[in-house]
């Protein structure tokens, strides 16, 4: 199994190199950071800490994930996505990376909610975010998912066949929603959760929650039941 990571980053340069830093190398050997258009020194932070930088200057969180999927090496067959702000714990890759390698599943979420939290790491608007659109995904497809979270890694395959399109917030339940669709083989694995470097562009303001809070209804209402529907 080659495994290569793909971390949006935008003006993370404090963080970014720890988040390299902590990746176990020798399973996750590849590390692709997409700069989705940082005024800071993200990119050149991301390469002195050996990563491939990627350049995307269309601003959004599923836009930068597009990028990093578009430069992944022919033999990458497992990408695991996480965030530039060193909230999730890389050095915990092998727990997601595990369930693909046995063959027992496509997408594996590591769940924040299952795992350890640090206080204040997740704020009050996200953990709500979260299970309103967990509840809402349990009500449409009877699977309990308990967290949207960052920390995820899914077979190259899988990937090409769910199509991802979105370019912003809808990015992560998109994909859960069309690992449902797809009957793809879901396994969530409780992850540790730190509080983030900085202020969160989503959470960390009332405009982000609510733009974010939208679009994930949004999502869920467009590929959970007018898709659904459809078919």
């Amino acid at each position: 199994m080659h495994a290569c990571a793909v971390i949006p980053a935008l003006n993370e340069e404090a963080s970014i190199g720890l988040v390299l830093r902590d990746l176990p190398r020798p399973l996750v050997p590849r590390a692709i950071v997409v700069d989705n258009g940082s005024t800071d020194g993200t990119g050149a932070a991301a390469a002195a800490a050996g990563a491939t930088v990627v350049r995307e200057p269309r601003r959004g969180y599923g836009a930068a994930c597009l990028a990093g999927i578009a430069a992944l090496p022919p033999d990458c067959d497992v990408v695991l996505f996480l965030d530039a702000d060193h909230s999730d714990h890389g050095e915990e890759a092998a727990l997601l990376l595990a369930p693909i390698e046995r063959g027992e599943a496509d997408l594996v979420i590591g769940s924040r909610m299952r795992g350890r939290a640090e206080p204040g790491a997740l704020l009050p608007q996200a953990r709500f975010g979260n299970a309103l659109a967990c509840f809402l995904m349990r009500l449409l497809y009877g699977f309990r998912y308990s967290d949207l979270g960052p920390f995820r890694a899914i077979t190259r395959e899988a990937l090409a066949r769910i199509g991802m399109v979105d370019t912003n917030f809808g990015w992560t339940v998109e994909m859960q929603l069309k690992a449902l669709h797809h009957r793809l083989r879901i396994v969530e694995v409780p992850v540790s959760y730190r509080r983030r470097k900085g202020v969160s562009k989503i959470t960390g303001t009332v405009s982000g929650t609510l733009r974010a809070g939208w679009k994930i209804l949004w999502t869920i209402f467009r590929y959970g039941v007018l898709k659904r529907g459809a078919t």
